[in-house]
């Protein structure tokens, strides 16, 4: 026992660094349809993340150093191991944004990018979620625009469209599409307006001009489009954050499903009523899309595959017309589930594969700290003792 006296600090801490590497790791599950082939250099890699739920200069100290601290490194160790092309945030990079001061949303950024660390050089994309810019009576188009003009790549309406890898992909304002007819709704529609243009005349895209956006309709939600016979799937990559409407549970992969995202009826959203959302907080807002937004995207964007956050829980659904929808878990222990990511590999023949990783819950990671420790402490005492009777 004598003999190990000198080491025994050191290979404690060898140890708990050994542990702290083994469940800051990802671990990733293949999900519904595997791409076809083999994987080429010039596949793109893309790492889908939501709901971090940040607080900025708000963060308590549990926060600051375990909580940021840990997901550092399940980040660094992601990204070491899976080597992404790029990264995705979909909506609710911040707890609280839609209450915070112009130099506290930078805060909310800064804390982003120390825990993104030196992996933070990947080409990124930040889409809107009501976490950031708040419940539809309170949507204000100035501030929207702000917090827009300090995320790469937003429009003033909090859209972007954008292309990597020979990948083209259109991020939307999802909560300006639920909240009805504002203003900001109607900068979000004239993006698709001009999105599906291009969709359906990709040589003259300049010449046509979006005027009015064509989804307004005299104090309703019932939406109109012009007529688009691409075919479903030959569009862009959506990313949203909320997910689009679901008819019916149509889940491959054998993943189960939030619950809470089908709570609603096709004639209830039909009949959406935007004053009952006045006196309500984020997150109390419907989990979906209405029906009539999520058919106008469709029929508008053809979308190849969309990516959504916000109900916390991953979800591969598949809907009527067979686009297929990935709903990415929340990227933080603050959602009180399992932590994790998707990432997409967008194959060259044109394939998508998509895994779901993860990491461990924070009550895992204290407890194995908890039985690290108490598991030396009885060593550390018998080294004491032996010293006091030497």
């Amino acid at each position: 026992m004598a003999s190990l006296r000198p080491v025994l600090p050191l290979l404690m801490v060898a140890v708990l660094i050994a542990v702290e590497e083994r469940i800051s790791g990802p671990s990733c599950v293949a999900s519904g349809r595997r791409g076809d082939g083999a994987s080429h250099p010039d596949d793109l890699k893309v790492m889908m993340v939501a709901d971090l739920l940040l607080r900025g200069s708000d963060a308590s100290y549990a926060d600051t150093f375990f909580r940021d601290s840990f997901i550092s490194k399940f980040f660094r160790k992601s990204f070491e191991r899976l080597k992404p092309d790029m990264l995705v945030v979909l909506g609710d990079i911040s707890a609280k944004g839609w209450a915070l001061t112009d130099n506290k949303w930078l805060t909310v950024l800064q804390q982003f990018h120390t825990i993104l660390g030196p992996v933070g050089g990947l080409p990124l994309h930040i889409a809107l979620g009501d976490r950031d810019i708040g419940k539809c009576s309170e949507l204000d188009e100035q501030f929207i625009n702000q917090v827009s003009s300090n995320l790469p790549g937003l429009g003033s309406s909090g859209c972007s469209a954008f292309e990597i890898g020979n990948i083209s992909f259109v991020s939307l304002n999802a909560v300006a599409l639920l909240c009805g007819n504002n203003d900001l709704r109607f900068g979000v529609e004239k993006v698709v307006e001009r999105e599906s243009i291009a969709l359906r005349n990709p040589m003259n895209e300049a010449s046509e001009k979006v005027s009015e956006p064509t989804m307004r309709t005299e104090g309703s939600n019932n939406f109109h489009w012009r007529d688009n016979h691409m075919e479903s799937g030959s569009g862009p990559v959506l990313l949203l954050h909320f997910p689009l409407y679901r008819k019916k549970r149509n889940i491959i992969g054998g993943t189960k499903v939030d619950p809470g995202i089908y709570h609603h009826m096709a004639e209830g959203l039909a009949r959406h009523d935007d004053s009952k959302f006045k006196d309500m907080e984020p997150y109390a807002l419907d989990q979906t899309l209405p029906v009539n937004a999520t058919e106008y995207i469709f029929q508008a964007l053809k979308p190849r595959i969309v990516f959504s956050g916000h109900t916390h829980s991953f979800c591969d659904h598949t809907h009527g017309d067979g686009t297929r929808e990935i709903t990415v878990p929340a990227m933080t222990w603050a959602a009180r589930q399992k932590p994790g990511f998707v990432l997409v590999n967008f194959q060259q023949n044109k394939a998508v594969s998509v895994s779901h990783c993860s990491f461990a819950s924070e009550r895992h990671v204290i407890l194995t700290y908890i039985i690290f420790f108490m598991l030396f402490i009885p060593v550390l005492v018998v080294i004491r003792c032996s010293n006091l009777v030497t």
